[in-house]
């Protein structure tokens, strides 16, 4: 799997600048690309992506999208005056044009490309193109929304062109909604689009009907027009992540897209005057975490909006941060979604319904939106503030943005540790684990003797087993003092070596500690004081054992052929985790394993986006195919081989809901149906 993250950029793009007053697109500034580029600079993350050269896209491609037409008026602009330049401008909604336009336009596209080409040959395994003018509102006719010409649409129309590419997803994370892009793609089952954006039941511009739930796609592309909207502002990032795991995430692994473009609009981020929405920087970096395990980590992602400079610069550098593979800083903010979310999510499943196989068996039914009809009505009957109040009312809200977003961020970044995987050494390791995994020393018998004696006398009875956790115990070492940030160790005893590991981590004190064993656990320890959560994966209930808050028997049994543990992994796995947003989590695999290799890597790669993806594998010494897959994830030299897609069978769905409704209010990240 190729290596490396692009970064295109090109101070050109800059010289696009609105030349008279206009209060609607004043915000559109150059400053957006230039304070970007300079905040990647701070970070020094410029001089650790590959840099490729942006160029001009060239007539045929943008052709590709636009039509011939709509590429003439773009190009007669180049030549008016500052008054010809404002009439023309007038004829669009929200557009404005200057001499440069066209000629940044053309760059925006180019670089777009040259992204695509970059990945798609392999020399690099993802990047970013930061540009401007923007493109999702831009139809095939008609400038729209601050956007000329559609790069990402261009860019997915190009990449079926020249790679032969038959399924390519667009998320498009930005506050509005990409009509344009909708438009463009709407009939065609190839691509699959999806739009979450700022709506309020049609008063947020573009206020089209068309941008609700149920516009779901036309003939052929019925149920690839995925259109999420949000009904208030203040939406958070636990509304965000819902939204990925109980809509976006299984509908793409499901569709198993070859490319993966995001139109990465980050007026979606807390600041910023056109969303007004909640969400911080770092929630970036986990939703480009779960799109890095689609496509063979095939990912492009493309600037759109974001009008408060300070959360677009800190938002680019978390998505940059994880593209490079940097560890996922923990997610802030309560970890439960609004009811508003909650009803939006839950129009989308039951409008998608008759598409997705994901889908079929789930109680998906539309719900009215009582919590937010309400309050539009209140809206409406009060009166609206001048637009000289507003002004100043964004301007101070911009500095305390501002100071508050200087404290975050340095409140949530942390210094990333020497060693991303460490292993100790085992029978015939050296021939089957990635170059990449560091190996460590084991523990000295005579220390892991004290230290058993000391502690874990009632866990450990024999001298044999108190001599296999040697391997866990330096790896676990190792992670809980911050020198490497993930591990593997190889046991012939993995349920005893992480329940050590367990009590060990809370001894260290940790305070929230996730494991995910595997397997029989035959040993479980007490889990009563909250600092540990269990979701122990096996055939069977284990004797002596129900479900509680914090130990959780999940009865699960893989397909033969294919994979089938996508369901419980999004709709049930990751939601608990991150309500509880562990400070470690331990991933245990013992005897009589109900998962596939490819279900439990899954597992381990998407669960490296909690606790700073701080992850202890503890895995069956036999089990060599198993651990060289883990490995490999976990150091990140390619994304899990996932299988074929297979959908839940009713009885695995009904499994899931009844887990559900069991815990959702406890781990309120399970909710995505109004019936709370």
């Amino acid at each position: 799997m190729a290596s490396g993250t692009a970064l295109i950029y090109d101070e050109e793009m800059t010289t696009h600048k609105l030349l008279w007053n206009d209060p609607i697109c004043d915000i559109e500034v150059p400053e957006r690309l230039s304070s970007s580029y300079e905040q990647l600079r701070s970070y020094h993350l410029v001089e650790r992506c590959v840099h490729v050269p942006a160029r001009e896209g060239s007539e045929e491609e943008i052709l590709l999208v636009h039509s011939a037409e709509h590429l003439e008026v773009a190009k007669s602009t180049q030549t008016m005056s500052e008054e010809e330049l404002k009439r023309v401008s007038e004829n669009y909604d929200a557009f404005f044009f200057h001499p440069s336009t066209y000629h940044c336009a053309r760059l925006a596209v180019g670089a777009t490309l040259q992204l695509v080409d970059t990945v798609m040959s392999g020399r690099v395994r993802n990047g970013m193109a930061l540009v401007r003018p923007p493109g999702h509102h831009s139809q095939r006719n008609a400038a729209n929304g601050f956007c000329l010409f559609n790069n990402v649409a261009i860019a997915a129309e190009y990449a079926k062109l020249k790679y032969g590419l038959q399924r390519i997803l667009i998320v498009d994370w930005d506050v509005h909604h990409g009509q344009g892009t909708q438009y463009i793609f709407e009939e065609d089952p190839s691509v699959l689009y999806f739009s979450w954006h700022r709506y309020e039941h049609r008063e947020f511009w573009p206020s089209l009907k068309e941008s609700d739930y149920d516009a779901v796609g036309l003939g052929k592309g019925k149920g690839f027009n995925i259109n999420l909207p949000w009904n208030k502002v203040g939406m958070g990032n636990s509304d965000y992540l819902s939204a990925f795991f109980h809509v976006l995430l299984p509908m793409a692994f499901e569709f198993d897209p070859e490319l993966v473009l995001v139109s990465s609009g980050y007026d979606s981020g807390i600041g910023d005057p056109e969303g007004q929405m909640n969400a911080t920087p770092e929630v970036f970096a986990h939703l480009t975490h779960f799109l890095m395990q689609l496509a063979n980590g095939k990912l492009c992602v493309i600037l759109e909006g974001g009008y408060h400079l300070k959360s677009l610069g800190e938002s680019v550098c978390m998505t940059v941060k994880t593209l490079l593979g940097d560890p996922v800083p923990q997610v802030t903010g309560e970890m439960a979604p609004c009811l508003s979310a909650v009803e939006s999510i839950q129009n989308v499943r039951a409008a998608h319904k008759p598409y997705w196989k994901w889908l079929a068996y789930e109680d998906a039914s539309f719900l009215q939106n009582l919590s937010t009809k309400s309050r539009l009505l209140k809206k409406a009957n009060s009166n609206p503030s001048t637009e000289h109040e507003s002004k100043i009312t964004n301007n101070n809200n911009t500095v305390k943005v501002e100071r508050f977003l200087e404290l975050h961020m340095k409140n949530i970044l942390f210094p990333v540790p020497p060693i991303k995987t460490a292993t100790t050494g085992f029978e015939g390791s050296e021939h089957f684990l990635p170059e990449h995994v560091q190996l460590v020393k084991e523990m000295d018998k005579t220390e892991i003797k004290a230290l058993v004696s000391g502690f874990y006398a009632d866990l450990v009875k024999e001298d044999k087993t108190l001599l296999s956790l040697g391997s866990m115990f330096v790896i676990l070492d190792k992670i809980l003092k911050k020198e490497v940030c993930n591990g593997i160790a190889a046991s012939p005893t993995a349920a005893l070596s992480a329940a050590v590991a367990l009590r060990h981590s809370v001894r260290f004190g940790f305070q929230r500690v996730l494991c995910v064993f595997v397997g029989d656990m035959q040993t479980i320890p007490d889990t009563e004081d909250g600092r540990m959560l269990i979701i122990n994966i096996c055939e069977k209930e284990q004797s002596g054992k129900t479900s509680c808050k914090d130990y959780i028997s999940l009865n699960w049994k893989e397909v033969a052929e294919g994979n089938d543990f996508f369901s419980a992994v999004l709709g049930f796995i990751l939601p608990v985790s991150y309500s509880y947003q562990p400070n470690l989590t331990v991933i245990a695999v013992g005897p009589n394993r109900s998962l596939g290799i490819n279900g439990i890597s899954l597992l381990v790669a998407l669960l490296q986006g909690l606790a700073e993806s701080r992850i202890l594998a503890v895995i069956e010494d036999t089990e060599k195919s198993l651990m060289q897959s883990v490995a490999k994830v976990l150091v990140g030299t390619s994304t899990p081989s996932f299988g074929i897609y297979v959908p839940p069978t009713q009885e695995k769905v009904n499994k899931i809901k009844a887990l559900r409704d069991q815990f959702q209010q406890e781990w309120k990240m399970l909710q995505c149906s109004g019936k709370l």
